[in-house]
């Protein structure tokens, strides 16, 4: 299981077949890495899975290849639809993940390349921007002018970019590291880079403009991708508000809400999280959370029922389906304001 979805496996993939398989959503959420918090959050999973199936739908129709078979309804996989209710179960081709060997943080990309043969999952997230909001870790790492912008500081509102970029980090290391591209091109094995970015910028377009037509700005996103026989495609899910960041007049409608709202109310906890990823990594120790001796607290109920809200809320604006009892999107983000 990953912190927030489950991963069922039917069929297992081969050197040189897709297997077959499924996720299966959860209430479950995650910030800072932590993996699963205190609290569920009602009708995320189907919300997550209703938004993912919509967009590798829209990614098939235009053409873009992808791990996805549809959505699950009593055992019959069905395109989204013809579904009677909004799914938490997504089917899905199921590609090899080898181990990835370590020692501390050194981990040995050529023996999982070894044992992936041409049947893959890149082990690579591929990051799009189209802005940089408060909270993005570009403010962390570049300044304004890295990206042709005449600002001698980041602001403290967002900032659109003239044109998106792309960034890897990696996938299957204990924390997130961001990386040049030479390095990414070698983590990647049989796939190329140039490829790589190619699709992340299609898949930006698509869900950019499906964002635009529900009002929505869509600030920056990842992809996860398989590589098969010579072809790259979309894996794991895409466009969610797990996995990308949208905003709605001004306002954050992602999981960014919930990281910024712990950073607000539990700042000792956020602390400690950071302080542990800092000595593990001084310590070349890959399991910081071991080093961490603070735990999350629960959040108050009401923060609990803004959350749904907007995950569900955001569902239907950004599908223009009304799959969920909810309020309008514009309640769900005063309620946020209000945070």
């Amino acid at each position: 299981m990953t912190s927030v979805k489950e991963f069922r496996i039917e069929e297992p993939a081969t050197s040189d077949s897709l297997g077959r398989g499924s996720f299966v959503f959860t209430d479950a959420y995650s910030v800072f890495d932590w993996g699963q918090m205190p609290d569920q959050i009602p009708e995320k999973g189907a919300s997550l899975c209703t938004m993912g199936a919509f967009n590798f739908e829209l990614l098939e129709s235009e053409g873009v290849p992808t791990h996805y078979r549809g959505v699950v309804e009593n055992g019959d996989v069905l395109q989204l639809e013809d579904a009677s209710r909004p799914p938490w179960e997504m089917a899905i081709d199921l590609t090899q993940v080898p181990d990835l060997p370590n020692d501390g943080r050194e981990y040995d990309y050529d023996r999982y390349h070894e044992a992936a043969g041409e049947n893959y999952l890149i082990p690579l997230e591929v990051v799009f921007r189209n802005r940089v909001p408060v909270g993005s870790s570009l403010r962390r790492r570049t300044e304004p002018a890295d990206h042709g912008l005449d600002l001698e500081a980041w602001p403290e509102e967002a900032v659109d970019l003239a044109e998106p970029i792309v960034e890897f980090t990696t996938k299957y290391e204990e924390g997130d590291r961001q990386l040049d591209r030479e390095e990414a091109d070698s983590i990647a094995g049989e796939a190329s880079i140039d490829d790589l970015e190619s699709v992340a910028l299609e898949v930006n377009r698509i869900v950019t403009e499906q964002a635009e037509a529900a009002d929505l700005v869509h600030e920056d996103g990842k992809i996860e991708c398989l590589y098969y026989q010579g072809e790259i495609r979309v894996a794991d899910v895409v466009g969610t508000f797990d996995e990308n960041r949208f905003s709605y007049e001004g306002t954050q409608l992602s999981k960014e809400v919930l990281r910024q709202y712990h950073k607000r109310t539990q700042p000792e906890w956020v602390q400690a999280v950071e302080a542990a990823k800092a000595e593990a990594k001084r310590e070349d120790i890959a399991d910081w959370k071991s080093l961490c001796d603070v735990e999350p607290e629960p959040l108050e109920e009401g923060v609990v029922e803004t959350a749904r809200d907007l995950y569900c809320a955001g569902a239907n604006a950004y599908t223009g389906k009304e799959l969920f009892e909810a309020p309008p999107l514009s309640s769900a983000i005063g309620a946020v304001q209000r945070l």
